[in-house]
């Protein structure tokens, strides 16, 4: 399955130099928060718009290959739709493509 994350190209860069991703979410830590949010393909968009719309850095979708995950991924109720939250770190491997994403409006 694909699932998909927003963030900045500092936290991707980051992440590759360590071979971690370990960012929950715009300004929060995988052991802040427990997981890390995710996004279904039909989701992503809204959160890039709801969530990081005022940013004022580069930003990048990461596609994730779950199937490459040494992490579980869960589905988890937010509101009146469910999420993929992944219980871990990513490893950059199981990142398939990095789309860089333009700037807000």
């Amino acid at each position: 399955m694909r699932i998909f994350h927003v963030a900045t190209v500092a936290d991707w860069e980051e992440a590759r130099a360590s071979g971690s991703y370990t960012t929950s979410t715009r300004g929060r830590t995988l052991a802040e928060e427990g997981f890390i949010h995710a996004s279904r393909e039909d989701q992503w968009r809204e959160v890039l718009r709801r969530w990081y719309a005022d940013v004022g850095e580069p930003l990048v979708l990461l596609e994730i290959d779950t199937d490459l995950l040494r992490a579980p991924v869960v589905e988890e109720p937010v509101g009146e739709e469910t999420f993929p939250h992944v219980l871990g770190p990513i490893d950059p491997d199981a990142v398939v493509a990095v789309v860089p994403l333009p700037a807000p409006a």
